[in-house]
């Protein structure tokens, strides 16, 4: 996979804060080289966060993000404030624009304080130094690092590229799919089945990551659909490692795995790649205490076309029905409530499409309100009675 390949969810979030007018837009603009943003003298041109994904030297595969101004004003200008700020949960760096001539002003403040409360890092850079004498003078000793800038004559600029790559560089960290899982030459078994909801012609994110990653740990993949999985096992039998379901196949996947060859899901992969798996681990025995009435959060992270048999607003509702009747609620894509407290539980996708500070700030939300959080794959393999099986493969780590 190249840089430009690099999956959105997979690339660093870069995203540019500050006031209208402080010079985001020609800022971002700047620093990628790019006419990316609409730039405006006009108060709030900006109404709505922009995504772009782009390879940024030297940080490499990244997507930068344009926000709306954060004093806006009016009833409508206090929701793009509340989409600016929503940003935070998806953001890795954040860039706080203000103008060098007015230096730090309320809402740049109250910004700067949420960042930190994220412990995000973050570059305050005071633009339109064109348009003074001396720039800005740094205040904030050390909270965050100050740069005079002009995106006007790129004073600063290359200075500022520079310090975006570092911060990234610093915060890098190197999350395990299933490369810790396996040794080199390892066979490992992929399930894929293919429905009406697979997409024609390729395979879904977890599928290619997971080949990918297998790959890049010198094991080797076996792809096959469920159909043809007991052919398989069969050729190749105790020479297989690992076996790695699509969720969604558990039940019929748990009688054809012998109990001898470890099973799990790519799900159930992804749950300790992108949030935390002990804590959604610890949360699917929520499901036990479920009473009828009480309402569940069926959240999914990307807005692909429901089709007949979709996992989660089909196949996990139907297995739900067997223990009660319950309340469903549906969101997809950037679509997350803030208020939590109505539900029971949480029951999330497998976040392929979400970068994991949006996952982790997703579960962060759940545990400040006291709600559990589990994903599909945990939530199918407990109503199908092999959850153990499907957690012991990722306690048994190479040798």
């Amino acid at each position: 996979m190249g840089l430009n390949d690099t999956p959105l969810s997979e690339r660093k979030h870069i995203a540019f804060f500050g006031c209208r007018n402080a010079g985001k837009s020609s800022l971002l603009n700047a620093v990628t080289g790019q006419k990316l943003a609409i730039v405006s003298d006009v108060l709030g041109t900006t109404t709505d966060p922009v995504y772009k994904s782009m390879e940024l030297l030297p940080a490499g595969p990244v997507v930068v993000i344009d926000t709306p101004g954060l004093d806006d004003v009016g009833d409508l200008g206090k929701l793009r404030v509340e989409k600016a700020v929503g940003v935070l949960n998806k953001t890795d760096l954040a860039i706080l624009v203000a103008d060098a001539g007015k230096g730090l002003n309320e809402q740049d403040k109250e910004i700067l304080s949420k960042i930190k409360e994220k412990n995000l890092p973050v570059i305050v850079a005071y633009n339109k130094t064109d348009l003074t004498d001396n720039g800005a003078t740094f205040t904030l000793d050390g909270q965050a690092k100050e740069m005079n800038v002009s995106a006007l004559n790129n004073t600063g600029i290359y200075e500022l590229k520079e310090a975006i790559a570092k911060l990234l560089n610093e915060e890098t960290n190197e999350r395990p799919l299933v490369g810790d899982l396996v040794n080199v030459n390892d066979l490992v078994v992929l399930v894929v089945p293919i429905d009406k909801a697979a997409p024609k012609g390729r395979l879904i994110l977890p599928q290619q990551q997971t080949i990918r990653d297998l790959l890049d740990n010198g094991a080797v993949p076996i792809t096959c659909r469920d159909s043809e999985l007991e052919g398989v096992i069969n050729k190749f039998g105790k020479d297989i490692k690992l076996v790695i379901t699509d969720s969604q196949a558990f039940g019929k996947i748990k009688d054809i795995v012998p109990r001898d060859i470890p099973l799990t899901s790519f799900s159930i992969l992804f749950s300790r790649y992108k949030g935390e798996l002990e804590h959604q681990l610890a949360s699917v025995n929520a499901l036990d205490e479920l009473k009828d009435g009480d309402t569940i959060l069926i959240s999914e992270g990307c807005t692909h076309h429901r089709q007949c048999g979709d996992i989660g607003t089909e196949k996990i509702p139907k297995m739900l029905s067997k223990l009660g009747n319950f309340n469903l609620e549906f969101t997809s894509g950037t679509e997350f409530p803030t208020d939590l407290k109505k539900y029971k539980v949480i029951i999330h996708c497998g976040a392929c499409m979400l970068n994991d500070k949006e996952m982790k700030s997703r579960i962060e939300a759940s545990k400040a309100g006291n709600v559990a959080i589990t994903n599909y794959g945990m939530t199918i393999a407990k109503l199908t009675g092999i959850l153990d099986r499907s957690i012991e493969p990722l306690k048994i780590l190479k040798k």
